[in-house]
């Protein structure tokens, strides 16, 4: 089975692309995944705009009209993941805590990549408290998604050292590359372990 992926973003997505040159790294017979689907609740996002060029079937769901309805806001992501045949979920700068209830649907099938050695600096601003927290080590870690905001376990991470000059700008630069590295490898283990080899 060559399961279909949906990747969420909300910005420039440029995890997304990471993921794209993996896909297309290893060519249509070699990779095991095909991108279905890129998704965002910013109509504003240069990811979208992005994707639309690779040729790569797109949508934009805007959560604002929802206010804080997320069930009504994920009812009709599912309904797009559905239309899809969509298998398997990777967040990718998805700036949106899902609800239990979507993150029970997808167990198992959807994965988060989140710029920390987690589970240090769970949540936001994870540079600027890393070098606050006067942390010798930073980085980036892929995990499975539960309902605690990166709490599910563990799949791989990249190490990043914080240097003495490090700003939260310095610092977010390379832990960037880092992510960019590690997502299509923890990608591959994630959907080794789910559907084998």
């Amino acid at each position: 089975m060559i399961p279909n992926l949906a990747i969420f973003i909300s910005g420039r997505g440029s995890n997304m692309q990471a993921l794209v040159a993996h896909a297309f790294k290893l060519g249509p017979t070699d990779h095991p995944f095909t991108i279905s689907l890129i998704i965002s609740n910013n109509p504003e996002a240069y990811g979208l705009k992005w994707a639309s060029e690779q040729n790569i079937p797109t949508i934009n769901i805007d959560h604002k009209p929802f206010g804080k309805n997320r069930l009504a806001h994920e009812a009709l992501i599912n309904e797009a993941l559905v239309n899809a045949n969509i298998d398997f979920i990777a967040l990718a700068g998805y700036m949106r805590v899902l609800s239990p209830e979507f993150c029970a649907q997808w167990a198992g099938r959807m994965i988060n990549i989140h710029p920390s050695l987690l589970p240090r600096h769970k949540g936001l601003n994870t540079h600027k408290r890393a070098i606050e927290a006067g942390d010798k080590h930073h980085g980036c870690t892929v995990h499975w998604v539960s309902p605690g905001v990166d709490e599910g376990a563990i799949i791989a991470n990249e190490i990043v050292p914080v240097l003495s000059d490090d700003t939260e700008e310095t610092l977010s630069r390379r832990v960037l590359i880092a992510e960019h590295k590690l997502y299509p490898k923890a990608l591959d283990i994630a959907l080794k372990h789910r559907y084998g080899a």
